[in-house]
């Protein structure tokens, strides 16, 4: 026992202390989780997924199924990226073998092979993956854990939700045990095992970062993002929890490379088996559809439309015969609960619409002007989406106030804005201002300011005689991604 005031000597209280830090190191190891019985158990139910496509020379991808050219899932590496040499080394330069027939500069038809994962959910051979992985394919193989291959059928697809259902003729085959994505937290650990860069049973761990996650194009899929390591080759592999339970599907990758870089996306087990569900009893997957294009609540936009605190999601556009308008919900109404669950960010509303029964009538509750109502929505099926498509026109009236230059819309230009659209003015010049400050851009179309809709420019430039000054006020545009609501503030 040390006494009061000693003084150790250098060299024991160096190894005092190195003591101390070695003790506190394998007792922080002592509490990680071993994942060694998991895996063992778990990995002869995953599965490589290859696939063959037949291509003409020069327009072959052959990792198809991994790139998308979209910044998020798994996509090809770049032309002299870090990824290049692996890319080439385990798919060819164009292809499996990228010479011969069919080889550069020819022009016969040749195999392009893309790679990804997946799981076997059933003994008598369902396995699901990302519909990525299989898409446009011509032939598409199952590898085993036991190294055997077999040509898988496909049952059905849901892009939107980019999974796919697929059955191989096999018998008492090894099966995942499905959890609930559900009872996920942030922090929890999670694991991936999956075939990245072509490496067969790769096993990666990590957290769950966030819960909820909405990207774009991507509306009706509530992603789990975590920290695991998830490279191309991943995409439709299982993301298991410490109970070796699937509680995801891995998916897509936030990546400037090409490669990892911390930030991967999974889609829930429960989402997804509600989507097998469907292709196995129906053929197709539908989802209940409200009618609404939805933005996020600012704290600017808030303040403009005189709520406490942002929140919901606020309508930017409702579209014409859909069961949003058959309620009676409005452009600038902010959605707060929908069926009796409270929504604080828009994007949590999507995917609780897109699980509602067809036909079911369900109460939504709406801030209208301040004010709280409840409306009651029957819910429709969602049906195909269309882009919005604008064009510029000519005629020009200049708004100093604003700092833009307007003009009237041409009829060319109504008939191929978005059906039901009326009124309306085309930006067609940002100046330093306070449009600009705003987010306006050249080519919007300012379709509501002040919660009053513009008809022509004329009535735009009477309007915004009116407008408070240092106050802020919402404007409603439209733009190439759809309407989109901004805060304006005019300076005194």
């Amino acid at each position: 026992m040390l006494g009061k005031g000693l003084k150790l000597r250098p060299r024991v209280a160096i190894s005092v202390w190195a003591f101390a830090a070695f003790w506190l190191v394998s007792a922080q190891a002592g509490d990680l989780p071993d994942f060694t019985k998991l895996v063992e158990k778990n990995a002869p139910a995953v599965v490589n997924i290859s696939t063959v496509q037949k291509s003409v020379s020069g327009n072959s991808n052959p990792h198809r199924g991994e790139g998308r050219d979209r910044p998020r899932r798994g996509p090809e590496a770049p032309d002299g990226g870090p990824l290049d040499d692996w890319f080439k080394r385990f798919f060819g330069e164009e292809g499996e073998g990228g010479g011969g027939p069919g080889g550069p500069g020819g022009g016969d038809p040749r195999e392009a092979r893309s790679l990804g994962s997946g799981f076997v959910l059933s003994e008598d051979g369902y396995v699901l993956t990302n519909n990525h992985v299989i898409a446009d394919a011509d032939k598409i193989i199952v590898r085993l854990n036991d190294r055997r291959e077999l040509e898988a059928e496909v049952i059905g697809v849901d892009e939107r939700s980019d999974l796919a259902l697929l059955h191989v003729k096999a018998t008492k085959l090894p099966v995942v045990k499905i959890g609930q994505s559900r009872d996920l937290k942030p922090g929890e650990w999670v694991l991936a095992i999956g075939s990245p860069f072509g490496f067969d049973y790769s096993v990666t761990a990590g957290i769950v970062s966030a819960l909820g996650r909405s990207l774009p194009r991507e509306n009706y899929v509530p992603f789990i993002q975590t920290d695991v390591a998830i490279n191309p080759g991943n995409s439709g592999g299982p993301l298991f929890n410490l109970k070796g339970e699937v509680i995801g599907i891995n998916s897509q990758i936030y990546s400037r490379t090409g490669g990892y870089m911390g930030v991967s996306f999974a889609i829930p087990i429960d989402m997804a088996m509600n989507v097998v569900d469907q292709i196995k009893s129906k053929g197709r997957v539908t989802r209940g559809w409200l009618g609404v294009l939805i933005q996020d609540v600012t704290r600017e936009l808030a303040e403009s439309f005189k709520m406490d605190r942002p929140q919901g999601a606020l309508v930017a556009k409702v579209l014409p015969n859909s069961p949003g308008e058959k309620a009676g919900i409005q452009v600038g109404d902010v959605i707060v609960k929908f069926n009796g669950v409270d929504i604080v960010d828009s994007s949590e509303l999507p995917p609780l619409v897109g699980v509602t029964t067809i036909d079911k009538k369900v109460p939504v509750d709406i801030i209208r002007g301040g004010k709280s109502e409840r409306l009651s929505v029957v819910i429709g099926e969602l049906p195909p989406e269309d882009d919005i498509k604008l064009s510029s026109g000519s005629g020009t009236v200049e708004d100093d106030r604003l700092g833009i230059v307007v003009a009237d819309l041409t009829a060319e230009m109504r008939q191929r804005m978005e059906q039901g659209t009326e009124g309306g003015v085309l930006v067609q010049q940002v100046n330093n201002g306070a449009a600009a400050k705003a987010g306006v851009r050249r080519g919007d179309v300012i379709m509501m300011i002040n919660n009053e809709n513009i008809t022509d420019a004329k009535q735009y430039k009477n309007l915004i005689k009116k407008l408070p000054t240092d106050k802020s006020i919402p404007i409603l545009i439209h733009r190439r991604g759809g309407p989109v609501f901004l805060a304006l503030k005019i300076p005194k």
